[in-house]
């Protein structure tokens, strides 16, 4: 196995790095919720199309490539609330358009997604579905050369700022998992209410909220794959969320750490740095080993994706290791500055707040562990 970075990747790597520091606060402070010309600015630097085919004007990056840029992004400084916008964006919706969306339809959408014209919510969650998206009340009824889609949508990232969402709900109630399908439903349709932006502990950047659909009607070439693969098409997108988007909290750790160590070395106590204090230094130390260890897991779970090896149990593993890495040290982070770790604005208290939903979204820490538990045989 190389461990190693090919020329290509160190120098995307370093791209990206500069070009956030270039940009400034339109991505390292952006508004609540973001603003076009802020999402605009993480097209310019490639982000909201890194993994899309180059004709549509995306990066065509494979899955270890997009996870080094989104770990880049927010190394550099992006907010985490805007990077994790961009990455459900282009992994819970770009991906499922790019593999299982119509030819027409696909240069349709995957164009203004690359470039930023087209913001993309995924629409799956429901308040009555959460972790058990096989009970999805949404229904999608077809009519001819068209679906009506009713229901109502929880938890939608993007929503507010959202051109096209990607929706499942259930068109054969009678046949489970395989009952249901996949829609790419543009914004402008009638029979579209999106509410406002729920107030959330973190990710502000990012607008969460519900979206309601009555009598919607989609033209038929909207669909992704062919009705019944729903649930297959969601999956295939997990595989990749899971593997890539996390690699963001990659970049908020390295960027944390960094911050810590200079403090340690800055602030005195007693007469010495607190570095010189093992009950800092250590801490220090344990937040590499779950940072670095956190990492591995996620390379090797774009690496298998990127051989046409999807492996469930690696990339459960993945999620699970770098999102409770990232509330850990954030918590850590806090204890290290101290005072100053607890207000706001200083940094610490908002990466713990930005962590702490990665615990949640894309499947609960306790949902991998059932996974891991499977794979293991149980």
């Amino acid at each position: 196995m190389d461990f190693d970075f090919s020329e290509a990747q160190r120098r995307r790597y370093e791209e990206v790095l500069a070009g956030v520091r270039r940009q400034g606060p339109d991505l390292t402070g952006p508004g609540v919720p973001f603003a076009r010309a802020e999402w605009l600015a993480a097209a310019r630097l490639g982000m909201t199309g890194l993994c899309l085919p180059a004709k549509y004007g995306g990066g065509g990056l494979g899955a270890l490539d997009t996870a080094l840029c989104l770990e880049a992004f927010t190394e550099g400084g992006a907010d985490t609330g805007l990077a994790f916008a961009v990455g459900a964006h282009l992994l819970a919706c770009a991906i499922p358009v790019r593999d299982f969306g119509a030819d027409p339809v696909r240069a349709e959408l995957l164009e203004g997604m690359a470039g930023g014209e087209l913001v993309a919510a995924n629409a799956m969650t429901e308040d009555g579905a959460g972790s058990d998206v096989g009970t999805l009340g949404t229904a999608i009824v077809r009519d001819g050369d068209e679906y009506v889609l009713d229901g109502v949508k929880s938890f939608v990232s993007n929503a507010s700022a959202a051109d096209v969402f990607v929706v499942y709900g259930t068109s054969d109630r009678d046949a489970g998992f395989l009952g249901q399908t996949a829609l790419a439903v543009p914004r402008h349709l009638p029979g579209i209410s999106v509410g406002e932006p729920f107030t959330k502990m973190g990710l502000h950047a990012c607008p969460a909220g519900r979206v309601e659909f009555s009598g919607c009607r989609v033209p038929v070439r909207y669909r992704l794959g062919e009705e019944g693969q729903g649930n297959a098409i969601f999956k295939h997108s997990m595989s990749w969320e899971r593997s890539c988007l996390f690699a963001l909290y990659l970049g908020q750790m390295r960027r944390q750490l960094d911050e810590c160590v200079a403090h340690a070395k800055r602030r005195r106590q007693f007469g010495r740095p607190i570095g010189a204090f093992q009950a800092v230094s250590h801490r220090i130390a344990t937040m590499t080993q779950r940072l670095e260890s956190a990492r591995l897991l996620l390379y090797r779970a774009c690496w298998l994706l990127d051989r046409d090896r999807p492996d469930s149990q690696a990339t459960a593993l993945s999620k699970l290791a770098v999102s409770e890495a990232a509330v850990a040290n954030s918590l850590d982070a806090v204890q290290i500055f101290g005072g100053p770790g607890y207000l706001a604005g200083t940094g610490s208290e908002a990466q713990l707040r930005d962590s702490v939903p990665s615990v949640i979204f894309s499947g609960t820490s306790d949902i991998q562990r059932e996974i891991i538990a499977r794979g293991a045989g149980l």
